[in-house]
């Protein structure tokens, strides 16, 4: 494994850059070079940080067979063209981006190397050499909605997202509705900090949420700083992307863990095989893409109840937080009585709840 930062990297030039990114053995290029794309540091201890494990586990599973590389800390912007580029241009054979604001880059890059094979995280767009994939991280947002919708106090919840994008929209709606089904009256208060990764910014935000009434807080973005504010002031939040109890071991309920390492595998060994090919992949709670952390004491044995009734739900395939009757914050029907919304719907989700509330 080389390990790559996007100051070093964009530094180098040339011959420069194409020795700073050859493997460290001799053997090296005997091995299938696969890349990754991190939009954070590797130890956010959220979302890059569970990526990485999963790049871990590429290495730890095949061994010499692969050499993986990474860059951290790039931008989902403009900027993250001459990373993929390098990436490419070095030998990676197959590579990973690894957050929704690469999309347009990723296939960019794409159509200027055929032969490279590129996978996008969370976004739609695909080609021959492109392919995508997802984690259904809303059954486990549904999850947390049904604890905090059982044991909120104020019946007042907050929500930190990153962007309005279709994925924290439908995080968000997920936790309401869950929420609802507990105490009809709760309400979602939500802020959006145009951020992933912002510590100052995210603990910010939860200062506000806080301010206005929520004694919960769940976060789509990817510190742990949101849950230690709450830890400081004896409130209830949850961990995102992996388990942050050592962070706020009274304030942190339980977590969504994100599991890639299952599929970073199979895509992996499907180059190796020479047997990749373009697909559309959304895993969930019953390909143990996403799991959840073990629940903390303060977790009531009813809304553990709950939530254990939730997560065999998703499990059996007999539950689905987004079926009808769906209302929108305007009050108006979006989904009927008895109707399920489609993965399709679901993934272009720009709407809100009915209950959902902007804080910012």
């Amino acid at each position: 494994m080389t390990t790559l930062n996007r100051r070093s990297l964009m530094k180098a030039a040339g011959a420069a850059a194409t020795l700073s990114l050859v493997g460290t053995t001799a053997h090296a290029a005997d091995k299938v070079k696969i890349g990754f794309v991190f939009l954070g540091p590797i130890g956010d201890y959220g979302w890059t940080w569970a990526h990485n494990k999963g790049r871990e586990a590429v290495d730890a599973a095949l061994g010499d067979k692969v050499e993986t590389v990474y860059v951290e800390n790039v931008a989902e912007d403009a900027s993250a063209i001459p990373v993929m580029r390098d990436l490419a241009q070095q030998g990676c054979k197959l590579i990973f981006t690894c957050s929704f604001g690469y999309m347009d880059q990723t296939l960019e890059v794409a159509k200027e190397f055929p032969d490279v094979k590129f996978e996008h995280c969370t976004g739609f767009k695909r080609a021959d050499n492109v392919a995508t994939y997802n984690s259904r991280f809303h059954e486990g947002r549904a999850v947390l909605g049904t604890i905090a919708g059982k044991m909120s106090k104020s019946g007042t919840l907050g929500y930190l997202g990153s962007f309005k994008i279709p994925e924290v929209v439908l995080g968000v709606n997920a936790f309401a509705l869950s929420a609802q089904r507990q105490n009809p009256a709760a309400v979602v208060k939500v802020v959006m900090i145009d951020s992933w990764f912002d510590p100052p910014k995210e603990a910010a935000a939860t200062e506000t949420l806080v301010n206005l009434g929520c004694d919960f807080v769940t976060t789509h973005t990817d510190s742990p700083a949101p849950l230690q504010i709450l830890e400081q002031k004896g409130l209830y939040g949850f961990g995102q992307g992996a388990d942050m109890s050592a962070f706020a071991p009274t304030a942190h309920l339980t977590a969504i863990e994100d599991i890639w390492g299952p599929y970073y595998i199979l895509r992996a060994q499907a180059i190796v095989d020479g047997t990749w090919a373009s697909t559309d992949t959304w895993d969930g709670m019953i390909d143990g893409t996403v799991v959840i952390s073990p629940y903390n004491a303060a977790v009531t044995a009813e809304a553990v109840a709950l939530a254990d009734e939730v997560k065999a739900g998703y499990m059996a395939g007999t539950f689905d937080i987004f079926t009808g009757p769906i209302f929108d914050q305007d009050g108006v029907e979006k989904v009927k009585a008895g109707e399920v919304m489609t993965l399709e719907q679901l993934a272009t989700m720009d709407w809100f709840v009915k209950g959902v509330e902007s804080a910012s």
